[in-house]
């Protein structure tokens, strides 16, 4: 779909900007997005960084303001960041305000509503709070319901996120949507495809034959990811399958890989663990099989990107990863936490490569046809299209909840 495109009157006319707590979001997520919005609108990004440059490399000229925004709780960081931004936005006096990442969120929603910035925008990419418990669960779930009071409209990156939040009171009925068919920005299915000779260089780099079956875990290592789940599956997976791998891609921030380690101790010869990729693309060409075993995600956006280079995913049935997995057809899913049932899951796709092949085929499919980068930049376009201009022609591109 192509976004309405705005009138020449309206050119350079509106002040957007982006916050998010660091870099990383903005380069993964947003890039494209800014790119297409910088071409009638200015365009300011705020992020917690040294290197106010950053968005040079991608042929970017926006401004930067830096702003030390912490990922963790930290009050007295938090409130000096709070009135900055308050002080900022008061200052620059931008038309929309759009925050990604749940601090930074919070913080620029409650800043822009104090400035009175007529449009304040957040996107939902999975809720913290989802599997914690007691008073940690309460205090989180409080600064989500803040935050959305605060917003004028909510963007969640599922239909099933979208669903959780307003069944769990966080936003009401008629405030949030979900861009295209979901996802924060879509794949690029031209950097995500069949590659084998990339397949080939990686499977080298880790000794791991052309034949063997190999289980792939992308992302940072942490506990709410599942990974000792995976490792579990997997070290019981080994007592009756020689040919297999498991290859681990991510940074571990809460020490899992020597915990996992300990789990696959019957098969440490057949994991293999690299700390950090800015080339996931390779790693996926080189896989069969994803495993995203997480207890919560907004949508698993790795999901559609391991899709699009042809293989199949293994993944949780939590909401987000019910959107991006269709079951039986792209992947399986399996209860969190099962690590029985995820076992079973990765014993069958050793066992039915013609069927995990087949799944591969209709993953990268409907990654082309669903969540091309350039479908859902078009419809992140009209989404701010449909709110600069009230126009009520975009809402077959993006969806409203009833």
């Amino acid at each position: 779909m192509v976004a309405p495109k705005m009138s020449d009157s309206h050119r350079e006319d509106r002040k957007i900007c982006f916050i998010a707590a660091v870099e990383l979001t903005i380069r993964a997520f947003m890039v494209e997005h800014i790119k297409r919005l910088s071409k009638e609108n200015r365009i300011t990004v705020v992020v917690n960084t040294d290197n106010v440059d950053f968005l040079m490399a991608y042929g970017l000229d926006v401004r930067v303001f830096p702003v030390k925004i912490e990922r963790r709780p930290s009050p007295f960081s938090d409130i000096r960041a709070l009135f900055r931004l308050y002080r900022f936005f008061k200052r620059e006096g931008f038309d929309a305000v759009h925050s990604i990442t749940p601090k930074a969120g919070l913080i620029a929603m409650l800043a822009a509503f104090l400035a009175n910035i007529p449009v304040r925008i957040h996107t939902f990419t999975g809720q913290v709070w989802a599997k914690k418990e007691g008073i940690k669960r309460g205090v989180l779930k409080s600064a989500d319901k803040l935050l959305a009071l605060c917003a004028t409209h909510i963007l969640t990156d599922s239909k099933s996120q979208q669903d959780f939040i307003v069944e769990q009171g966080i936003v009401l009925p008629g405030k949030s949507f979900v861009i295209g068919n979901g996802s924060i920005c879509g794949v690029d299915n031209m950097r995500f495809r069949p590659d084998q000779k990339a397949r080939m260089v990686l499977r080298e780099q880790f000794l791991i034959p052309e034949n063997d079956v190999l289980f792939l875990f992308l992302g940072r290592l942490t506990f709410d990811k599942g990974l000792l789940d995976l490792a579990g599956a997997f070290s019981k997976l080994c007592r009756s399958v020689k040919n297999t791998h498991l290859l681990v891609a991510g940074p571990d921030e809460e020490g899992i890989k020597e915990r996992a380690v300990s789990v696959c101790n019957n098969c440490f010869d057949k994991v293999h663990f690299y700390d950090f990729t800015d080339e996931p693309e390779k790693f996926m060409a080189a896989a069969d099989v994803f495993c995203l075993p997480s207890y919560r995600e907004g949508f698993g956006i790795v999901v559609i990107e391991a899709g699009s280079t042809g293989i199949p995913t293994i993944g949780t049935r939590i909401y987000g990863v019910i959107d991006a997995i269709e079951e039986n057809a792209t992947g399986y899913l399996y209860e969190p936490g099962d690590v029985d049932e995820l076992f079973e899951k990765m014993q069958k796709m050793i066992d039915e490569p013609e069927v995990r092949e087949g799944m591969g085929r209709s993953a990268r499919e409907r990654s082309i046809q669903l969540f091309s980068r350039e479908y859902v930049t078009d419809a992140f376009l009209a989404f701010y299209n449909g709110i600069f201009f009230k126009n009520k022609d975009t809402g077959d591109i993006y969806e409203k909840d009833s």
